[in-house]
């Protein structure tokens, strides 16, 4: 009878809707999420730590035009289907994500006194919960791809060293080599994207006092901060940068469903052919 019952059980998990299997796999995702500490809490202690210690290494660096050289300095399991799975898991992995992003954010933010007001502070979380779901994104098709942990480190911490680095955040786009460097890399770092959006919700509509320039009783005002001491491309708004980072984020998303989709039909035919 049991045997029956548990048949009958797996029948009707089997013929559950979409929706229904996307509900109970996002649940038990989220509560696995919430109960293993070293999924996200520990995360989180470690964002907390960090924004500390950028908040008070950079204590009130405000928006004065000294501010400008440092940011120049400091360009800082069977019974679901694959859909089901990768749309569950942003779904349940988002709100711990979101979490990471507003409250080391919100420490880093005030304490070295960024521009003031609620639209600000609000596009740089959105900027930051865009970053933490784009690199979750990349380290899941990383693991996907190679079948060792250790190894899956190892290769997600070179990907987002490369991407770094070609972000225009250490470099000025002009002086990245163009072949390779900035032609493509440059152009498909999300960090080109987060970091010229951040700069201009800082420097749009400031004005800053030529106590350091060469001029004498003269002004310099944040857009020509950014397009000449930063190289931000102006052609597009901040909010731009955010939908360019949204539409990243899907592709990445979509080529891990990718790959976990070819892996499943790819791994039971390498079983057989090894099995010969």
């Amino acid at each position: 009878m049991k045997q029956i019952n548990g048949g009958a059980s797996f029948r009707r998990r089997e013929q559950a809707s979409f929706s229904t299997k996307l509900l109970v796999l996002t649940r038990r995702s989220f509560m696995n999420m919430h109960r293993d500490i070293g999924y996200y809490w520990m995360r989180l202690g470690v964002y907390v730590g960090i924004g500390l210690c950028l908040g008070t290494i950079f204590y009130q660096v405000g928006n004065s035009y000294s501010s400008i050289q440092v940011f120049k300095r400091e360009r800082m399991s069977g019974h679901y289907g694959v859909a089901e799975f990768v749309i569950s898991n942003t779904l349940s992995a988002t709100p711990y994500l979101a979490l990471i992003a507003v409250i080391p954010g919100a420490m880093l933010y005030y304490l070295t006194g960024l521009t003031k007001g609620t639209d600000h502070f609000a596009y740089f979380v959105i900027t930051l919960c865009m970053c933490t779901l784009l690199v979750e994104s990349i380290m899941m098709i990383i693991a996907a791809l190679v079948p060792d942990f250790l190894m899956g480190i190892i290769v997600g911490a070179g990907v987002q060293g490369v991407l770094m680095l070609n972000g225009g955040f250490f470099r000025l786009p002009h002086e990245l080599p163009k072949p390779v460097w900035k032609y493509p890399f440059y152009y498909i770092s999300f960090h080109k994207y987060a970091v010229q959006g951040l700069y201009k919700n800082e420097f749009m509509g400031l004005t800053f006092p030529s106590d350091q320039l060469v001029q004498a009783n003269t002004t310099i005002s944040g857009i020509q901060v950014l397009q000449e001491k930063l190289e931000v491309e102006m052609g597009y708004s901040k909010w731009v940068d955010i939908l360019i980072l949204f539409g990243m984020m899907v592709i990445y998303r979509m080529i891990f469903f990718a790959v976990v989709k070819i892996g499943e039909e790819v791994r039971p035919k390498m079983r057989k052919m090894r099995s010969k």
